[in-house]
């Protein structure tokens, strides 16, 4: 239990720090952002805790593919934040995010690559 809990706080401390440096500065906060903390965070995890390497190979393989159709939304979001609000604009985005997904999925299968 003491070690989920780590996981939990050294997890939440990263977006902690993401928005408070956001506040600070839009480019810096977005750089953190555009890391891939998590990522890197769940594969140390995974790792810790004597995951195969299969594992975290296959995390690391998916997260690639799975992040391509999300980069439409940072593209989306600002011009319709500036049109719609921010919860509008957040709602559209969550929904192009799963249309660019649904799409994108489609997409890579000819190759052999199975996202859904």
């Amino acid at each position: 239990m003491p070690w989920i809990i780590t996981k939990y706080l050294i997890t939440a401390a990263v977006v902690v720090a993401v928005s408070e440096l956001a506040k600070r500065s839009d480019r810096l906060g977005a750089l953190l952002a555009s890391l891939p903390l998590v990522t890197l965070l769940a594969l140390i995890w995974l790792h810790i805790e004597k995951q195969p390497v299969s594992k975290l190979a296959n995390h690391a393989w998916y997260t690639f593919w799975y992040v391509v159709p999300t980069l439409p939304m940072f593209l989306a979001f600002p011009r319709l934040l500036n049109r719609f609000g921010f919860w509008p604009a957040l709602g559209c985005s969550a929904v192009i995010t799963l249309l660019s997904f649904a799409l994108f999925a489609l997409a890579v299968r000819p190759f052999g690559i199975k996202l859904l």
